[in-house]
């Protein structure tokens, strides 16, 4: 267990391609607040204080203004670049490479800013004050991986399909195996579709909404298992390093144990730019049910 308090590392280098934009500069309060301003509030409420945000130069600028202005008197944060030339030992990006290399290096990056336990979320994601509150007391007082864990059925999209980290358990509540699903449905029922077939799952299914608890122990295993996975992928123009890949080698090679925590929290999240308008009501309602000041501030 690390002395230090932990820290929460919070990825915000999206492209927002289906989105259509730059969902983690995007306003969805009344006073231009952004997903992120929301959690970042919550996240002051459960005890974090030092944040880690994961970004690209292309943005980085109008970012660290917005983040700057709103926190940077509440809490200590520092900010890393996820960029496509940023790889371990000698491997070089390939000129026509275009696309990011995925979540596991998202967190990857952060390898020299974070020297004690952190948690993950998205920038994109709202998580709920619970969900955050749940996070913050695991890493402070357990000394194992983690994944936060919503029902299937409360983080669907009406607009279009989404992809989702889908959780087995073993009996004592441990994480056994995590499918990343791409592109699930939610229609008559909940599918998605791999190699021409279609799989059902149950509303209830728990998936992970990329919110984990690490050790520091993690960048290391990243960095193997990453290396290994630019030797064969190296020159594919799509091939992506995500965190459950990793997650799950893990769990088989070194019977790495990691729990899984049920949040009670409502999850909120934008993958269209028509799931705008439910977001910002939503955040509305909790503005007015007194969850949240108005303008956001920590105090």
């Amino acid at each position: 267990m690390s002395n230090h308090s932990p820290s929460l590392l919070i990825l915000a280098a999206g492209m927002g391609s289906r989105y259509g934009g730059l969902k983690q500069l995007d306003s969805f309060g009344p006073h231009g607040e952004t997903i992120i301003d929301f959690s970042i509030y919550d996240a002051l409420q459960a005890g974090f204080k030092k944040l880690v945000f994961v970004i690209r130069k292309s943005f980085a600028s109008e970012f660290v203004e917005l983040m700057e202005s709103r926190w940077k008197n509440e809490v200590e944060i520092d900010y890393v670049f996820q960029e496509l030339d940023r790889l371990p030992g000698d491997f070089k990006c390939p000129d026509d490479r275009t696309k990011p290399w995925g979540t596991g290096h998202a967190v990857w990056v952060a390898k020299d800013v974070i020297h004690e336990s952190f948690g993950v979320i998205n920038a994109d994601d709202f998580y709920g004050r619970g969900a955050m509150k749940l996070l913050y007391q695991y890493l402070k007082n357990e000394s194992e991986f983690a994944v936060i864990a919503y029902l299937l059925m409360n983080t669907l999209s009406e607009h279009g399909a989404v992809n989702r980290g889908v959780c087995e358990m073993n009996s004592n509540g441990s994480l056994r195996k995590i499918n990343e699903c791409k592109n699930i449905i939610k229609s008559d029922q909940i599918y998605f579709e791999l190699n021409g077939v279609r799989h059902f799952l149950k509303p209830d299914t728990l998936v992970s909404m990329n919110m984990w608890a690490f050790r520091k122990s993690y960048f290391e295993k990243a960095e193997i298992y990453f290396s290994k996975f630019l030797e064969k992928q190296i020159h594919s123009t799509n091939a992506e390093f995500y965190i459950p890949e990793l997650i799950q080698h893990l769990i088989d090679t070194e019977q790495l144990n990691v729990q899984v925590l049920q949040s009670e929290s409502n999850w909120i999240g934008v993958t269209y730019k028509e799931d705008k308008p439910a977001v910002t009501n939503a955040f509305n309602n909790m503005i007015r049910e007194g969850l949240y000041p108005s303008p956001l501030t920590a105090k």
